[in-house]
Order: C-alpha cells, then structure tokens, then sequence
C-alpha cells in the first residue's frame, strides 16, 4: 500500500484512512517515529516494544548483561 502525504503548515500529516484501517490504528494511539538513515519510520509503541522483547528473548536466561557491562567498564578503567 502506498500513499501520498503533504506536510501541513504546522508541520502535521494526515494518515489517509485506509492505511489506518490496514494498521489498526485508532484516535488517540500513540506513535513512535524514528529516523532510518533519511526515512522516516512511524510505528504503534506496542509494536516497537514488541520487537524489543524478540530482541532481548535471545539473550539466554543466563547472560547476565548487566554484570557483561560492568566488567567492561571496569576493563576499560584499568587501561586508563
């Protein structure tokens, strides 16, 4: 699906209606925007955490990234 949008005076965009409708989106659904290089990425909040989670689901249950960071940290404050 594609669509045509036009930045408005204040700089607002209209979503047309079907692309709304194809994302389930709603009033008052709250939006994330991200930059991709030069593209814009306008995704649901829930969908971005979503994928956060997939991320963090192939960390195995015991990899312990905070104490991974620590030891780096003090790593790199011992070459100092």
């Amino acid at each position: 699906m594609d669509a045509t949008l036009v930045l408005g005076q204040q700089g607002r965009l209209v979503i047309p209606a079907d692309v709304r409708a194809a994302l389930g989106l709603a009033p008052g659904d709250r939006l994330h925007l991200h930059l991709a290089g030069r593209r814009l990425v306008l995704e649901r909040q829930q969908d971005a955490a979503a994928e956060l989670r997939g991320f963090a689901a192939s960390v195995p249950a015991s990899r312990s990234l905070v104490e991974q960071l620590l030891a780096e940290r003090r790593e790199a404050a011992a070459r100092e």
